[in-house]
């Protein structure tokens, strides 16, 4: 089997969990590591070095590409950070690139990265992780798919907490309805949070500073008919972060903790199979296999580009008196 070259760039935190999916393959090699801080570089090196003991480290990214002739890249730079190393690597040759969420913090780096991966035949998967869990897996491709609740007709996301701005962990809400509902986004209405009325564009840090970003409540109709209500309103809400409500014909699902489905004359917990590796490492282990047997990955980017798509199509209708916003957004 082919040996793939990897590469990381952010050696933190989470580029730890990225790597944390590639042990197990005995034909995957980590080469190299890049991040600004040498003293992070140190601890990933010294973390991995058992595993593979020949890691070149970078604080230039653009270096480490050119240099490495890397088969894949995995990128866990700040959310605003993330287009330019997509397409570089993609530009040069990278089979397969995993990338943190959001894909991206506008349309025109969202687009240009599509248009990178696309012309370079290159996978690219986003780090929205419950397309990695067996859970969700179980509940869209066992339970839905199969007409457990018969016809979908709606779904609710509720998201609170400090990190519910729209492009920190909203990403991951409004991919899990767009996971769900199966299909692409035709139109959204939405309102930002109080005393973030006139936010037009990214303003963020990167992740950093939640206050930077605002949480939202709005609506995305889907073009199969499914519509989906985004919870947000603001960052100051009391509960659990994360609830779900997946609503049928015939039954519908809860989700918080676990999940549960509610039928006329039952109520049942939902066990889904038992998973070896879930999360961010299930999503670098499935684009490993992704390449192995020339398949899309379980997060591709055209999906995770819905996700950019509607962030500003909800920050178009605030602009718009909170009106009907068609997608896709006409570009400039």
């Amino acid at each position: 089997m082919i040996k793939h070259r990897v590469g990381v760039i952010g050696a933190g935190g989470i580029g730890n969990k990225h790597v944390s999916g590639l042990v197990d393959f005995d034909h995957v090699e980590l080469v190299s590591a890049c991040d600004i801080s040498e003293e992070t570089l140190n601890e990933f090196k010294e973390k991995w070095e058992s595993t593979w003991p020949n890691i070149s480290l970078y604080t230039d990214y653009t270096q480490m590409l050119t240099q490495e002739n890397l088969d894949i890249v995995t990128i866990a730079t700040p959310d605003n950070h993330h287009a330019d190393p997509v397409v570089k690597a993609a530009n040069l040759g990278a089979k397969g690139i995993f990338c943190e969420k959001p894909m991206a913090t506008t349309l025109t780096d969202a687009d240009r990265m599509l248009e990178a991966i696309e012309k370079n035949n290159c996978l690219l998967s986003i780090d929205h992780t419950r397309r990695f869990t067996s859970l969700w897996h179980h509940i869209k491709n066992e339970i839905i798919a199969n007409g457990e609740i018969g016809e979908l007709q709606y779904i609710t996301g509720t998201l609170s907490g400090k990190r519910a701005s729209i492009f920190r962990n909203g990403t991951h809400l409004i991919d899990a309805l767009c996971y769900l509902a199966d299909s692409a986004p035709d139109w959204v209405f939405a309102e930002l949070e109080t005393g973030y009325e006139n936010y037009t564009e990214y303003g963020g840090d990167g992740g950093r500073d939640p206050k930077l970003e605002p949480s939202a409540s709005g609506y995305i109709h889907f073009t199969n008919g499914v519509r989906a209500f985004y919870t947000g309103t603001s960052k100051n809400t009391a509960g659990p972060k994360w609830r779900f409500e997946i609503m049928g014909s015939q039954a519908y699902i809860q989700i918080e903790k676990g999940a549960k489905i509610f039928r006329k004359d039952s109520i049942e917990e939902i066990k889904p199979p038992k998973w070896e590796i879930e999360g961010i490492a299930a999503g670098t282990t499935d684009l490993v296999l992704a390449i192995d047997e020339n398949r899309e990955v379980a997060s591709p980017a055209k999906e995770a580009h819905h996700v950019v798509e509607i962030i500003h199509g909800f920050l178009k209708s605030q602009q718009d008196g909170n009106t009907k916003i068609h997608l896709p957004l006409t570009r400039p």
